[in-house]
């Protein structure tokens, strides 16, 4: 027999927290799922605390101009705001199953909702640029539960066969979460103080504590005295830390042209490898590698990570370009993209319903469709495109987004016991946000590169020999500029249209890659028929 935190089955160990047992230690049946009024309270509640720390990782990113200003430091130094949040959300993630197991499940995502909350006002009321990124490494530490923890939490209060409900639920605010993000942090930099962006958390956060606390405490499970991996923990800080360092700091440092930044790649790498040895060989690991020998935890996982990747480096690239080289307002650039979430929201119900009736990959790969056509219907933007044409793409991207966390989640967690899920969301997770990192700044050094790529290749036209080039000169001088008037404006010109055609680029791109991953995921074993993930049975 296996004891406590020693590594044995898959299901044993200690870093797999459980999710509700099907009886209580006395014996007693475990609480049953809830019902009515009862269970459509929760279900906000918990997504509620889901969305604060989605809505968080994106919000800051379009105020940060304005908060740097406000605070009289550099926009170089202002990164560290996003940084620091990224770094210790990246180390507590892979956490959650252990702390889960160790405090029980329902403890351990309350405690994170009040200490996420409590780390907000900090943020909202920060005085200068250092108490700001202090506040935000606290932020990001305590955040770690708040995803897998709410998903795993949704899937218990919910009857089995409306599960794929609760995974709706829980997919909606994960995806809205990033473009709602840029739209709110935009309208209140452009009209509040900076601090409600974090403030608004506040609120939301006592309610979901207090309307959680008297509902959940049913479904919580036992604490177990369990060992810490002091090496295993060790090692994820310090390559999860480099990485992000990396993926953060890298495009403003030019990255390996950087001595700072090769170093920390090479601490990354190193770390990561001594930390997958040491973690498959402990008996109490701090993460669950094992999951990984679940061929459709690895596949699933892989795809639902490159498809975020691709969704998070999309929708950081549109509103960038709208800001930067088509004069929209943070704002403006909010409403492009969100009506993808409001179409998110109407189409997931009756698409999810068709996840309990068909093959789930074939929702999947409807999802990776979808995201395809979007990108490519971008694909097809001029520099004189109007506000309609800019949302129609939208359209196909909230049906993409209504399906993709649904369909990929359950293909991945299918076949895993129920005391291994909230590990396995809180790996997947993991992945899933560090891929998105990576998505971040591939996509902005891939936009920069290609855009000094197109416009040396316009400047060659810029010549005597060249009629068109002529032509606009003649023009220009007709309406009163002289050569080196008449020459900046057709250089503008220029450097508009390569940043246009950098983006389209990145479109077609992502929109073929998108299309490629339906192979990926009919790699994948069917999942049982029926039936979502069990968070317990």
């Amino acid at each position: 027999m296996v004891r406590t935190g020693e590594r044995g089955t898959p299901g044993d160990g200690a870093s797999p927290p459980p999710a509700p047992p099907s009886s209580t230690p006395t014996g007693a049946p475990a609480p049953p799922p809830l019902h009515g009024v009862t269970l459509a309270i929760v279900a906000v509640a918990l997504s509620l605390g889901t969305f604060m720390q989605v809505l968080d990782s994106t919000i800051a990113n379009v105020s940060l101009p304005t908060i740097v200003g406000n605070l009289g430091e550099s926009a170089d130094k202002g990164t560290w705001i996003i940084t620091a949040f990224a770094v210790a959300n990246g180390v507590t993630l892979p956490l959650t199953g252990w702390l889960m197991r160790r405090f029980g499940i329902v403890t351990t995502f309350l405690a994170s909702v009040l200490l996420f909350t409590l780390a907000s006002l900090l943020c909202g009321l920060a005085w200068d640029l250092p108490s700001l990124v202090a506040f935000r490494l606290l932020q990001g530490a305590v955040s770690g539960p708040l995803i897998p923890g709410s998903q795993a939490l949704l899937i218990a209060v919910y009857p089995p066969g409306k599960r794929s409900v609760a995974l709706a639920i829980w997919s909606v605010t994960v995806l809205v979460g990033p473009v709602i993000g840029p739209l709110l942090g935009g309208y209140i930099s452009d009209h509040f103080h900076w601090g409600w962006i974090f403030l608004i958390n506040v609120p939301v956060g006592i309610l979901a504590a207090l309307t959680l606390a008297p509902r959940m405490r049913q479904f919580n499970t036992p604490p177990v005295k369990l060992p810490i991996d002091m090496v295993g923990l060790g090692l994820l800080v310090v390559w999860v830390g480099a990485l992000q360092l990396v993926l953060d700091l890298g495009k403003n440092a030019d990255w390996f042209a950087s001595p700072m930044i090769v170093l920390l790649t090479v601490v990354a790498a190193i770390g990561c490898v001594a930390w997958v040895i040491w973690e498959v060989t402990e008996k109490s690991p701090i993460v669950d590698l094992s999951l990984f020998r679940s061929r459709n935890f690895t596949l699933g996982t892989l795809v639902y990570c490159a498809g975020y990747a691709l969704f998070f480096g999309n929708t950081l690239l549109l509103p960038l370009w709208l800001q930067q080289q088509q004069g929209y307002t943070a704002s403006w650039a909010g409403m492009v993209v969100a009506p993808a979430g409001a179409v998110a929201i109407l189409m997931a119900p009756p698409l999810t319903h068709l996840a309990s009736r068909i093959d789930v990959r074939w929702l999947a790969s409807l999802a990776f469709a979808a995201f395809g056509i979007s990108y490519l219907m971008r694909a097809g933007f001029n520099t004189s495109i109007d506000f309609t044409h800019l949302i129609i793409p939208m359209v196909a991207q909230g049906v993409a987004m209504a399906i993709f966390f649904t369909a990929l989640t359950t293909i991945s967690l299918d076949g895993l016991e129920p005391n291994r899920i909230p590990s396995a969301t809180g790996l997947a997770t993991f992945l899933r946000i560090t891929a998105g990192s990576f998505a971040a700044s591939l996509t902005t050094t891939l936009w920069d590169r290609r855009e000094t790529f197109h416009q040396a290749r316009l400047v060659e036209q810029t010549n005597a020999g060249n009629p068109v080039f002529l032509a606009a000169l003649h023009h220009l001088g007709a309406q009163g500029l002289g050569p080196a008037g008449a020459s900046a404006v057709i250089l503008r010109q220029l450097m508009t249209q390569a940043y246009l055609l950098a983006s389209t680029d990145l479109f077609w791109m992502s929109g073929w890659m998108c299309l490629a991953m339906v192979a990926l995921v009919w790699l994948t074993r069917r999942p049982t028929a029926g039936r979502a993930p069990a968070a317990s049975e």
